[in-house]
């Protein structure tokens, strides 16, 4: 029985999160080599159903838009190997369709030409990402008060971005760590609406995964069992399926600092390499995990809010949880609530991540913070389960 209502859920057993995004695990080296974009393969209706619906888009100005971030991910690596030391960041330009380079003022004409040659659009900034990571690796090392929201590196912008709350952006420790943060070098504030929580839940109905009193969702299928958010629980502890059954422990675990984990499975359940659609979508195959870039579109799964679409915003940012700070975070303007914590995140067919947190829900709108995938990966040895 349990296998049947599994296979009928779409593996909400081992995907419960609606696993948006489940990925085929990728080594290190594999995970830093995009696949040949000239082969983008067909994406499915549910998929561009979402983007069509978030984004505003028709069929085939999804279509467009996916096949070009397609391009823009594979070209990034390559791009960014020619700039060199002058690199000073890439993202997705959404109104071009193409990936956009920045490029140091002082990098010299032959570094500018074979940037070009790659196929991607130039941009001259004036700090290279080399001094921004360097800026924002110092403001890590503060002691955050809990009026600052998060911090990181803006390629667009060309600066480190820290955002604080509207309502503490008056108070002394806020603006202590702001005054600290502009001596590390290029830096510019910006105000959010609320602080960052995580997305767990307490125990409710419906398709998720339970630990104690926490619900959350599975991110994406490994050979063994599936990884998902840090903060859903500790080494040991114990996984139980929608219908109550057990499914396997917490093998590794860490939160704050990180927010990631994965959970052994058995007793009868089983992985696959699909994000379920909840009955929204069609579910989604996962080919790879391929970083997108930022500004490229990404979509969400998860137990509570189903499938939501929205933009990648900023990469390796430091989000500062009541519980503590966590770093290399990816932000994007999906929304999330609670007990989506852990679920997928994927760009087209390639899984980026697990969701962490955030701010606001799916009725304002606010914006959702995910761990990427193949730092998951990397850290504990697993292999993504692929299509």
């Amino acid at each position: 029985m349990r296998r049947s209502r599994l296979r009928h859920l779409g593996l909400a057993g081992l995907l419960v999160f609606g696993s948006l995004t489940a990925v085929g695990t990728l080594p290190a080296s594999a995970a830093d080599s995009p696949t040949d974009s000239a082969g983008a393969p067909a994406a499915s209706a549910g998929l561009l159903d979402a983007m069509q619906r978030d984004f505003g888009l028709t069929r085939a100005e999804a279509e467009d838009r996916l096949a070009a971030e397609h391009r823009a991910t594979a070209l990034a690596p390559t791009a960014r190997r020619a700039a060199g030391d002058a690199f000073g960041g890439s993202w997705f330009d959404a109104a071009r369709g193409r990936l956009t380079v920045a490029v140091t003022a002082d990098a010299p004409p032959a570094t500018v030409r074979a940037v070009e040659a790659t196929g991607v659009h130039v941009r001259t900034v004036e700090h290279s990402a080399r001094r921004l990571d360097a800026a924002k690796a110092r403001i890590d090392r503060l002691d955050a008060p809990a009026g600052v929201s998060s911090w990181h590196v803006d390629p667009t912008a060309n600066t480190v971005v820290v955002d604080v709350v509207a309502s503490e952006r008056t108070d002394n420790d806020v603006q202590q760590f702001v005054s600290r943060a502009r001596e590390t070098g290029p830096v510019t504030v910006r105000t959010v609406g609320s602080a960052p929580q995580t997305f767990a839940a307490g125990t409710v109905g419906g398709d998720p995964y339970y630990t104690g009193n926490v619900r959350c969702s599975i991110g994406f299928s490994v050979h063994g069992g599936f990884v998902t958010a840090g903060h859903c629980g500790g080494v040991g502890g114990a996984v139980r399926g929608w219908d109550g059954s057990h499914i396997g422990t917490f093998q590794g675990s860490s939160f704050p600092g990180n927010d990631y984990a994965w959970v052994s499975v058995g007793s009868g359940w089983w992985t696959v390499p699909v994000v379920l659609g909840w009955g929204t979508v069609s579910d989604q195959l996962v080919r790879g995990s391929n970083e997108a870039p930022v500004g490229a579109s990404i979509c969400r799964s998860g137990s509570t809010t189903h499938w939501h679409c929205g933009t990648v915003l900023a990469k390796n940012e430091t989000v500062n949880y009541s519980q503590g700070a966590v770093h290399q975070m990816t932000k994007t303007s999906v929304c999330a609530e609670g007990g989506d914590s852990g679920g997928s995140f994927i760009s087209g067919d390639q899984a980026q991540g697990v969701t962490s947190g955030g701010w606001g829900n799916c009725s304002g709108g606010g914006e959702t913070w995910f761990q990427p995938v193949n730092e998951i990966l990397n850290r504990y040895g697993l292999t993504l389960h692929t299509a």
